[in-house]
C-alpha cells in the first residue's frame, strides 16, 4: 500500500511535494522561534488540489497546517516537532481569478502576497486598501486566516471588513464556495465569518472576493511631535471631529522605537526627532512646496513652532478624501494649527511631496526591522479601549520598570483603532534571548494582567497561535471558548486542520 508521501507525491509530482532540506524554511517561524519539522511540504495549484490533499490526510490521520507567506509572529503556520504533519503551502496560487468595477470587487486566490493585489487593484483604477510592513511577502489567504489590521484599519476596517466572500476546503476535503460579492445576504448563518480569523482551524482559505474603493484624489501625511500619550488620543478625538472619514491612518510611535530606527537605519531622515545624546536639529523654517519639490529629501513643509524639537511620542497622520491635494492638506494644516494651539502637539511637520511621504511611512514600518536587528524581545500585539490607552501605557510602563529596572519600551502601533505593539526590550547590556528566557512569562502576566483590567484584548490582529494558547484561557470567557470548541469539534471532529493552535 502506498505511503501518503508517495500518494501526494504523484497527486502533485515531486517537484511540488518537499522533503528534507527543501522543506526546511516552512517549518520555522519569521522570528525563528518556533522549529518545527513536517513529513512534507506541499505546493497546490488549484482548490481542486488542496481538497486532494486534505482528504488523503484526513483519511490517513495526518494534520495538515496552512501557510501563507509564514510572516505571523505567533506560531500559527509552524508545524509541531514530530514531523508527522503536512504543511500546506498557499504560494503557488496567486491568481486574479476577475475584478468587477461595477461591484467593486476583485477575486483573488489565497497565495496572492498583499502587494501583488494592492498592485492589481492600481492597475485597473481601484484602491484595496489593507495595507502593513509586510505586504511584500503576506498573503491574501493569511490575512484572512488573521483578520489582519494594518495601518487603514481607522477608515477602511479589518481584513474582515474588506471581504465579501469566501472559497474554502474543509476538514473533510469539501469545497465551499461563495464568492458572489454580495454585500446583503442573510440565508442563514454567516459562514464566510466564521472562516476569517479562525487561523487555518476550521478550513483552508483558497480565494476571497474582495472590495475595492475609490483610489483618493488628494493625499497628505503629517509627522507630529506630542507631549504624552495622552495628547495622542485627544489629537486623535480632534482629528476625528475636524477630518471625519478623510482620516485615513493615525500610528503612534515612541521616542525609543524611533531611536533604534535611526540606529539600524541611519540613512533614513526621522522628522522633528534627535536620538538620545544628540544635539538638537537646528529649527526647521517653512518651506514653499516649490523649494521642497526640488529638495525631496529635505525637512517637510513645517508648522511653524518654538517648542523645543524633542518629545516623548509621535504620531503619523494620513489624510484621504476625494477632492484634491490641496484640499487634503489644508485640511490637514488647519488640524495640526489647532493641535498646536491647544497643546495637543509640540511641532509638526506636513509631507510636501509623495516621496516624502512615502519617507515617513518607511521610518514607521522599519520600527519592527530595527527591533529585530536587536534581538529577541517581549513583543505585545494588544488592542484596549482608545480611552483607557493613556492611562494604560503610564501604568504598566511603571510597573515594567519597578519589577525589571532598566527596561526599554519599544512602543509603537494603530492607535487610531486602539491596537498597540506594546514591546518590552531587555535593560542595556543584557543579552535580549537570555532576558526573553528568564522573564517572558512574568512580563506577559504583567502586561496581560494590565489589559485585562483596562478592557482589552490580548490578541489584536496577529491572532492566538502556539504563542498565546495557553495563555487564552484565562483572559477569554469561558463561555466562548466552550462555544468556539463546540464548532471546531462540528467542523473537524478529528483535528485535522491546524492542531494545538488558537484552541
Amino acid at each position: 500500500m502506498p505511503t501518503l508521501l508517495t500518494t501526494l507525491q504523484n497527486l502533485l509530482g515531486t517537484a511540488r511535494v518537499l522533503t528534507g532540506a527543501d522543506a526546511a524554511p516552512y517549518c520555522i517561524d519569521q522570528r525563528k522561534r518556533y522549529q518545527g519539522a513536517a513529513l512534507c511540504v506541499v505546493r497546490p495549484r488549484s482548490t481542486e488540489e488542496v481538497a486532494d490533499i486534505v482528504r488523503l490526510c484526513a483519511q490517513a490521520g495526518v494534520a495538515v497546517v496552512p501557510q501563507g507567506g509564514n510572516t505571523g509572529l505567533v506560531g500559527g503556520a509552524t508545524p509541531d516537532a514530530d514531523g508527522r504533519s503536512v504543511v500546506v503551502s498557499m504560494q503557488a496560487m496567486r491568481g486574479i481569478r476577475q475584478i468587477d468595477a461595477a461591484n467593486q470587487t476583485m477575486t483573488v486566490e489565497a497565495g496572492c502576497a498583499l502587494q501583488q493585489v494592492q498592485q492589481a487593484a492600481a492597475q485597473a483604477g481601484w484602491l484595496f486598501p489593507l495595507s502593513m510592513a509586510s505586504q511584500g511577502s503576506c498573503t491574501i489567504g493569511g490575512n484572512l486566516a488573521t483578520n489582519a489590521g494594518g495601518t487603514q484599519v481607522l477608515r477602511y476596517g479589518n481584513a474582515r471588513e474588506l471581504c465579501l466572500g469566501l472559497e474554502v476546503v474543509t476538514a473533510q476535503g469539501e469545497i465551499w464556495s461563495d464568492l458572489r460579492g454580495l454585500r446583503k445576504n442573510n440565508t442563514g448563518y454567516d459562514l464566510r465569518n466564521l472562516f476569517v480569523g479562525s487561523e487555518g482551524t476550521l478550513g483552508i482559505i483558497t480565494a476571497a472576493t474582495l472590495k475595492l474603493y475609490p483610489q483618493p484624489r488628494g493625499c497628505c501625511t503629517a509627522w507630529v511631535a506630542l507631549p504624552s500619550v495622552q495628547a495622542a488620543v485627544d489629537l486623535l478625538g480632534l482629528a476625528r471631529q475636524q477630518l471625519g472619514a478623510a482620516l485615513t491612518a493615525f500610528e503612534l510611535m515612541g521616542q525609543h522605537a524611533l531611536a533604534l530606527v535611526a540606529e539600524h537605519f541611519a540613512q533614513l531622515p526621522i522628522p522633528l526627532f534627535n536620538p538620545p545624546n544628540q544635539a538638537p536639529h537646528a529649527p526647521a523654517t517653512l518651506a514653499t512646496p516649490a523649494e521642497l519639490n526640488h529638495a525631496p529629501n529635505q525637512v517637510p513643509n513645517h508648522v511653524p513652532n518654538h517648542a523645543p524639537n524633542h518629545a516623548p511620542y509621535y504620531a503619523l497622520l494620513e489624510c484621504a478624501d476625494s477632492h484634491s491635494e490641496p484640499h487634503a492638506r489644508q485640511a490637514l494644516e488647519d488640524l495640526l494649527q489647532a493641535a498646536l494651539e491647544q497643546g495637543l502637539a509640540s511641532d509638526a511637520a506636513v509631507a510636501a511631496n509623495a516621496r516624502q511621504s512615502s519617507t515617513m511611512w518607511q521610518v514607521r514600518e522599519s520600527i519592527p526591522l530595527a527591533q529585530a536587528q536587536c534581538g529577541l524581545n517581549v513583543k505585545h500585539d494588544i488592542a484596549l479601549p482608545i480611552s483607557a490607552i493613556a492611562q494604560f501605557v503610564q501604568e504598566t510602563d511603571a510597573a515594567l520598570q519597578q519589577t525589571w529596572p532598566g527596561v526599554r519600551m519599544v512602543n509603537f502601533g494603530h492607535v487610531g483603532d486602539g491596537n498597540l505593539h506594546y514591546n518590552v526590550q531587555a535593560p542595556a547590556g543584557i543579552a535580549p534571548g537570555a532576558f526573553l528566557a528568564a522573564h517572558e512569562s512574568a512580563i506577559n502576566r504583567l502586561v496581560f494582567d494590565a489589559v485585562h483590567r483596562f478592557g482589552g484584548s490580548i490578541s489584536a490582529e496577529h491572532g492566538i497561535g502556539q504563542l498565546k494558547r495557553q495563555t487564552l484561557p484565562r483572559y477569554h470567557s469561558p463561555v466562548a471558548l466552550g462555544l468556539m470548541r463546540q464548532i471546531k469539534q462540528a467542523l473537524d471532529p478529528h483535528n485535522t486542520m491546524n492542531p494545538n493552535r488558537l484552541l
